[in-house]
């Protein structure tokens, strides 16, 4: 039975905590203070550790501290005000799994405790060399991007309403054999939630592999999806296992499905229909079982209107969609994913920057993020780099988001398909020609908007 320590001076409420859970089927003991919930750890091991973050004596940093100090492993919970939000992304930085806000909503806080432990019962098997070896032969496919489904995923889930529904959404899919739809943005980090659906998944064990469809040459698709035999064109000098067979009893995730040419729609088609494919210059068909994840940041039914996107491929890829919410329609989270990038910053290029001043964590939060979470992770990888003192400032700080008010970038995203045309246009002429600014005001990236201006002639 897994065995929870409660560490909470409010005695009323740790008593009917620990009365709750016990009928969730835990063993649960209370501590009052800091110096109980050590005493109590040092006597016996527990699964998990429920903290307060304000106690008589110390408070829950202090306890994180030490517990990494003794090398005491145990996930811990911190239970906080949403009047200290900072101090719960503290005690994340320290090591704590998650936080919950007071008053805690038993749901909830069921749900973080189940995937607390179920992490560290990961990461616990993530360690063995089984699992290591397994994730050296996952990474060594070649063709495609590979991750070990033991790997961790290094994220952060958004306290908003979209973040939470978003990842409420992935739960419920996950654990199916429905193919996924990703339609975002560029930067709002599909692949991550594509990784997140596998690793939820049946098929958890088995290799996720990706595949960028903008960056495969078009004479060489067959190739990357189904593999060839050595000697089939020119260039073949050995055999090559495709993507669909790399990704066998696993899940084949397709990024920006939507640059796919229409002849390689064709074969996809025809290779998740019979599930079987054939190498390039081979007569024997291979069966194949995998789950299809693909993303786009077009809008495909447009795709679908302009003849330029199978409609039957179409509704074989999309029996869920998941739609990613941008950064700027979750204003409240960007406080937490900047603290989340600075500490990853921090571990990368081996700084101790303690946070944001006041002025640049305003900045941060007033700015629209046409880039979203990949403009705001480099943007303050980039600033951790350059600050000097023990906080990120407004010098540190790109000009156009320390100067530029929350409405002063014009929204340029395409959402329209009768006037996708002219939001290009528009776009580039208040970009003054410079097409990655274009991208980031259209929220697509470079490949997407290369290929729009080849489709309407746009020099």
């Amino acid at each position: 039975m897994e065995r929870i320590l409660i560490v909470d001076d409010d005695l009323t409420f740790a008593l009917m905590l620990r009365t709750w859970l016990a009928k969730q089927g835990f063993e649960v003991e209370t501590a009052s203070s800091v110096a109980a919930a050590r005493t109590a750890l040092a006597k016996g091991a527990f699964s998990l550790v429920l903290s307060d973050m304000r106690l008589p004596d110390e408070d829950g940093i202090a306890l994180l501290q030490w517990m990494a100090g003794e090398g005491v492993e145990a996930p811990v919970i911190v239970m906080t005000s949403y009047a200290e939000i900072q101090n719960a992304v503290r005690s994340m930085k320290l090591g704590a799994s998650d936080y919950v806000a007071k008053p805690v909503n038993p749901d909830e806080l069921l749900k973080k405790i189940r995937e607390a432990l179920k992490a560290a019962a990961e990461n616990l098997a993530a360690e063995s060399p089984t699992a290591e070896s397994s994730a050296r032969t996952s990474r060594a496919t070649r063709g495609a991007r590979t991750a070990a489904a033991s790997a961790p995923l290094h994220y952060i889930e958004g306290r908003s309403d979209l973040s939470r529904q978003l990842y409420e959404h992935v739960r419920l899919v996950a654990p199916t054999d429905l193919s996924v739809l990703i339609n975002g943005a560029s930067g709002t980090g599909k692949e991550h939630v594509a990784q997140l659906i596998h690793r939820e998944s049946r098929r958890a064990a088995k290799p996720f592999v990706a595949v960028d469809c903008g960056a495969i040459p078009r004479d060489l698709a067959a190739s990357e999806f189904f593999g060839h035999v050595k000697g089939s064109f020119t260039g073949a000098l050995s055999d090559k296992v495709g993507a669909f067979e790399a990704a066998n009893g696993g899940t084949l995730f397709l990024d920006e499905v939507g640059n796919l040419t229409y002849e390689t729609q064709v074969q996809l088609l025809r290779a998740l229909q019979e599930r079987r494919i054939r190498r390039v210059g081979s007569t024997r068909e291979i069966p194949v079982d995998i789950r299809l994840v693909a993303a786009t940041n077009e809008d495909l039914e447009a795709a679908i209107a302009r003849g330029t996107f199978r409609v039957d491929l179409y509704h074989r890829i999309n029996e869920f969609t998941l739609r990613m919410p941008e950064l700027r329609q979750m204003e409240g989270d960007i406080p937490l994913f900047a603290d989340f990038f600075l500490d990853q910053a921090n571990r990368e290029l081996g700084k101790h920057i303690v946070g944001f001043d006041p002025a640049a964590a305003a900045a941060l939060a007033r700015y629209v993020w046409p880039g979203n979470l990949r403009q705001l992770k480099n943007t303050v990888r980039s600033a951790t780099l350059l600050a000097a003192g023990d906080y990120i400032t407004c010098r540190e700080l790109p000009a156009e988001i320390v100067g530029a008010p929350a409405s002063a970038a014009p929204s340029y995203a395409l959402r329209d398909p009768v006037s996708e045309e002219e939001q290009i246009r528009r776009a580039l002429a208040a970009a003054a020609g410079n097409k990655s600014q274009a991208a980031k005001l259209l929220g697509i990236d470079r490949k997407t908007l290369y290929n729009k201006l080849r489709l309407y002639g746009i020099e």
